[in-house]
């Protein structure tokens, strides 16, 4: 993709714009600067109920006395009086709007089943410094723009973006907080300023432990800013080590009801697309965009709350926040009226839906020895439905994204004690109403 041949050109500035930082010269915008039209108490736009003048394809605007471009991308067969999600999503270093809607928006916009207008804003020299908060204001003057034309849930505005185009998105969390629901940010790093920053916005942080160019600890920097800001319990939450290619996402606890933070540390380098059991980046097996997704949809169209609720964090559904276990799990049987299930045998494999959302969902196969010999390596199969494509898999190593699809067990989970068992799961693509068919374990 493109944004991987962008990855030299990433590194080469990354200099650049720390000593820039360090300098002063990435400061986020005056306390003056204009906010959205509307904000989180409000939650259709103005365009609600008109027939839009604004189409797909690269929009102008002027803004700061400026010419400014952004890619829009408005949902097929769009309705005017349906309130949308709108999302922002950011370029890296030297990437462009062009590479971000090209690669679906991070993603996300094959997730969305055509609930969400995505916004690709250019950056002016291919960045996002911000100065005098010239970027701020463009976010700004493009929410305007789109949502007086088009129907928005202002409840609903959602930010994300990888290198300095999390950045980018960190600097609307800290400037924007009453008007961006959540952001999610790769690989970031505070380059283009944080005004405010004192007000809770949920946030996902994602950062790969041996990032060559902005070095993990600055994504936990800006992580910790919305630890403290949404009044989660401080903790360190544990990381995949060197050379074992997984990644591990932790929900904070002690948040704000409606304030979640997720931190998801993974086994590379600075990309946006990292892959379980590889080394090599790809954007169509990354699991990045799905578990993105998940967080987002997880936000109902509600104002968020005023007041502190309980402490209790809100309820999701994350794939494992813990590493995998070095020893076999605990000898508990799987539930005896479960969902589909394989052939008798050495081993059963049972399947269970976890969670779903527009456009994809998130699934959970247990795998049990019923016998009173140990079982020493497993092999599930499974068919998925029509439509439905693997995109992420973790606990397990998969041959196949759609139909028959064979799992076999990862180096720590293949030995199951008698009457134990263990779980894998994964994300796909589709809906997930229709469980997979044909299940089936074998041992050798």
């Amino acid at each position: 993709m493109s944004k991987h041949r962008q990855l030299l050109s990433t590194i080469a500035g990354a200099a650049v714009l720390l000593a820039a930082a360090a300098g002063g010269v990435l400061n986020g915008g005056p306390g003056g600067a204009a906010v959205a039209a509307t904000n989180g108490t409000l939650a259709a736009t103005a365009g609600c109920g008109k027939a839009p003048t604004l189409t797909n394809g690269t929009r102008t605007i002027q803004s700061s006395g400026q010419s400014r471009t952004y890619i829009l991308r408005i949902p097929d067969g769009y309705d005017r009086n349906r309130q949308y999600r709108l999302v922002f999503g950011f370029h890296w270093l030297n990437g462009s709007a062009s590479n971000v809607a090209s690669a679906g928006y991070y993603g996300l916009a094959p997730l969305s089943n055509n609930t969400t207008i995505f916004v690709a804003p250019q950056g002016i020299d291919a960045g996002w410094a911000n100065t005098n908060g010239r970027d701020l204001t463009l976010f700004d003057d493009i929410s305007r723009q789109v949502e007086n034309d088009l129907c928005v849930d202002t409840t609903q505005r959602f930010a994300l973006g990888w290198s300095y185009g999390g950045a980018m998105s960190y600097a609307v969390a800290c400037a924007r907080p009453t008007v961006i629901r959540a952001v999610a940010v790769l690989s970031g790093a505070n380059l283009s300023g944080c005004n405010g920053g004192t007000q809770p916005v949920p946030y996902f942080g994602i950062h790969g432990i041996y990032d060559s160019v902005l070095n993990i600890s600055q994504g936990r920097s800006l992580r910790d800013t919305f630890v403290r800001n949404n009044g989660c319990t401080a903790q360190s939450p544990r990381e995949p080590s060197r050379g074992s290619l997984t990644h591990i996402t932790t929900t904070y606890t002690g948040c704000r009801a409606g304030y979640p933070v997720q931190w998801a540390a993974f086994d590379g380098d600075h990309t946006p697309s990292p892959v379980d059991g590889s080394s090599s980046p790809n954007d169509s097996r990354t699991w990045t965009s799905g578990e993105i997704w998940r967080f987002f949809s997880q936000f109902e169209s509600t104002t968020p709350p005023t007041t502190a609720p309980p402490t209790t964090p809100p309820p999701t559904t994350p794939p494992p926040t813990t590493p995998p276990p070095t020893t076999p799990p605990p000898t508990t049987p799987p539930p005896t009226t479960p969902p589909p299930t394989g052939e008798p045998g050495s081993c059963t494999a049972t399947y269970s839906l976890v969670n779903s959302w527009p456009g994809g969902f998130q699934g959970e196969v247990t795998v049990a020895n019923n016998t009173a010999a140990t079982v020493n390596g497993w092999t599930v199969g499974l068919t998925l439905a029509s439509g439905q494509a693997i995109s992420s898999l973790w606990s397990g190593t998969n041959t196949g994204t759609t139909g028959t699809v064979t799992v076999r067990n990862a180096a720590y989970n293949g030995t199951l004690a008698p009457n134990a068992s263990t779980t894998f799961g994964f994300t796909a693509t589709g809906n997930g109403a229709t469980p997979p068919g044909t299940i089936t374990c074998t041992s050798p």
